[in-house]
């Protein structure tokens, strides 16, 4: 194994803490297409968030949590004759009668792990049940873009780089809450003088460090100024929606930025999950609240944008003995943006008869991750099939439907 010099490792961490996220740019004429990958760690109960309704297997699995029909008391949001909404996800329907949101139902990982670590790991590496996959698919996917590329065109919301976005192209990472604009060792003047006199050498690691330093500095400035102006005053607001906002403002302002992705917590619901109230509905509303948010803030950059919400595997069929589920095989997947083909419950439902539940107890996959999103890469990103089979190793066949979930 090559050891990193010590000058290199020093180079790349004072870029790493200079956050080269982007400089406001003039824009283009046309505007790149768009991903925003969204991860829901620790497996969002999709049963209850896309409700299968018209399944009556649904209410006899779920006594206690499951969501009432359209048109009762409580009930469901109803997208079409079989599936309705969790009505804490309100905020999103004008999208859907709008047709710019879609859900690819029963979809997910044919790996049969249970793990959230693994689950993880293999929506990240776009490998599944390789763990050894150094790289994550989004920074293959980066690879895959025409050039020339900088460490502006993908970006991680958060305060480490996550591995979906590893690899041997560069990437940034930022918290955009109120960790955004606080002051690094690097923004210290006697500091910055220091590094600056190092790595002033017209070499790579020196046009890597100011690059860095440049980007930061414009990037804080245009958040702080964002920031005091949207706040009047009052403290920052925590949670997705005040993030999906400043993601917004940093797109508009960057157009250099092709690829971005968040994860955000809180879904593995084993006790006292709820039904149109409870913990579920509670981390559902800032998520459907803070994606309208992002929708909103994007502008005419919406058309040229998808945004894919995943996570790493569903829920039990059946609600346990302590008002929850536990951990499941398959999911929903949410697709929404300016072209795609949305007001569609898309994939193949399998149903939640005992004799069609995976293993006896969870939603099967019938419409596995990797083909989902090689699609949305082919039509939206405009990739061909070797780059696509390079993202996603042993990528299979898609189901024929998909293909019309993104207009090109």
């Amino acid at each position: 194994m090559q050891l990193m010099r010590r000058r290199d490792f020093i180079a790349l961490s004072a870029a790493a803490a200079a956050a080269p996220l982007g400089l406001p740019v003039a824009a283009a004429e046309d505007s790149p297409a768009r991903l925003i990958v969204i991860l829901l760690r620790g497996a969002v109960d999709g049963l209850n968030t896309v409700i299968p309704y018209a399944d009556a297997s649904y209410y006899a699995l779920r006594p206690s949590i499951a969501i009432a029909r359209p048109g009762t008391e409580d009930g469901g949001l109803p997208l079409d004759g079989n599936f309705a909404l969790h009505p804490a996800l309100a905020a999103l329907m004008p999208l859907w009668q709008e047709k710019q949101l879609a859900f690819i139902h029963a979809a997910g990982s044919q790996d049969p792990t249970r793990s959230h670590f693994d689950a993880q790991l293999f929506i990240e590496n776009g490998t599944p049940g390789r763990r050894v996959t150094p790289d994550g698919w989004m920074n293959r996917l980066l690879a895959a873009l025409p050039g020339p590329h900088g460490p502006a065109d993908a970006l991680a919301i958060g305060p480490t780089l996550p591995h979906i976005l590893k690899g041997r192209l560069a990437a940034a990472n930022l918290p955009l809450g109120a960790a955004a604009t606080q002051k690094l060792a690097v923004d210290n003047p006697e500091i910055a003088s220091a590094f600056d006199r190092l790595y002033a050498a017209d070499d790579p690691a020196g046009r890597m460090y100011r690059q860095g330093r440049a980007a930061r500095q414009e990037l804080t400035a245009t958040l702080a100024s964002e920031q005091q102006m949207a706040d009047n005053g009052a403290p920052s607001p925590n949670g997705f929606p005040a993030q999906a906002t400043r993601l917004a403002h940093l797109v508009t302002h960057d157009r250099r930025i092709r690829l971005a992705f968040a994860a955000l917590g809180g879904w593995d619901t084993h006790v006292r999950q709820g039904g149109h109230k409870g913990q579920l509905a509670d981390r559902l509303r800032p998520l459907g609240d803070g994606l309208a948010a992002l929708a909103r803030g994007l502008g005419r950059e919406w058309n040229d944008t998808v945004v894919v919400v995943i996570s790493e595997f569903g829920r039990t069929a059946r609600e346990n003995g302590n008002g929850g589920t536990d951990h499941g095989h398959g999911n929903a997947i949410w697709v929404m943006g300016g072209k795609v083909r949305g007001g569609r419950v898309y994939g193949e439902w399998p149903g939640l008869a005992p004799d069609r539940l995976h293993e006896g107890r969870d939603l099967a996959v019938t419409t596995d991750y990797r083909s989902a999103l090689a699609v949305i890469l082919a039509r939206h990103m405009r990739l061909a099939t070797r780059p696509l089979e390079q993202i996603f190793p042993g990528l299979p066949p898609a189901r024929a439907n998909l293909r019309e979930i993104i207009a090109t």
